[in-house]
């Protein structure tokens, strides 16, 4: 374990990315605050797994969209462990929203969940990162969210405003010992997905050279290294684990 105990939080740490992120940090020693939008059983399951590894894991649930929520899940990560030094902003929608059927309300519900969580969630852990002298923030992208989604803009205009977030609070933090990254994921084998979800993964495979679905735990594997005093020096960059998918 890390000789200094530090605390991640994790949105949509339930499944997927978000679970495999929890045990490649709770590897590296670090406490693990678990969040979930709706099932709670698989936060604890996840929870429990990074309690076998050893560190301290807590869930608390809550939509990241909602800013009531997003106050408790700060408020009970300090209460548990004092300050978040690691923020994993992982957890989004992406609804099938084409242009002209979005209203408003759909609009401000994917903006707050894709985009807005992660802005508020990040000033909300800066103070304390900032009086520590270290932090990282690692967002999340997606391989056709940066470069144009065909029917689903609001996904599209969040995570280009993710991107220049992650730019700006490296360029503002970096001084303070804070590294602000994003990544993006290309076409990912889920733990768990409807049939047409999983169709439409599988169907991508053509599009990657290596041939293959990547897997959670390597995109995992980025979040890992971003946290780590190896990746101290990686910082504004938008980073594709996407086997070498053209975007």
């Amino acid at each position: 374990m890390n000789q200094i105990q530090r605390t991640a939080l994790i949105t949509g740490s339930g499944r997927n990315i978000g679970r495999a992120a929890a045990l490649v940090l709770a590897k590296q020693g670090m406490n693990i605050v678990v969040n979930g939008s709706s099932n709670q059983d698989a936060c604890e399951i996840v929870a429990n797994e990074v309690r076998e590894i050893g560190p301290k894991a807590i869930v608390v649930m809550g939509d990241v969209g909602d800013i009531n929520a997003l106050q408790n899940i700060t408020s009970e990560a300090e209460k548990a462990f004092g300050r978040v030094d690691v923020l994993v902003n992982n957890a989004a929608v992406r609804p099938n929203s084409p242009f002209l059927e979005t209203d408003e309300d759909e609009w401000a519900r994917i903006l707050d969940i894709d985009f807005h969580a992660a802005r508020r969630l990040a000033k909300a852990c800066l103070p304390a990162m900032i009086d520590n002298g270290w932090g990282r923030i690692i967002n999340f992208a997606g391989m056709n969210a940066i470069h144009g989604y065909n029917g689903r803009a609001p996904v599209s205009v969040s995570k280009h405003a993710s991107w220049g977030l992650t730019k700006s609070l490296a360029k503002e933090f970096g001084v303070k010992g804070i590294t602000t990254n994003i990544i993006s994921p290309g076409p990912i084998r889920p733990d768990e997905a409807d049939p047409e979800m999983r169709a439409h993964i599988e169907g991508m495979v053509g599009r990657v050279p290596i041939g293959r679905l990547g897997e959670a735990d390597e995109v995992a594997a980025m979040v890992g290294l971003l946290a780590s005093e190896d990746g101290a020096f990686i910082n504004g960059q938008l980073l594709q684990v996407n086997g070498g998918a053209e975007t």
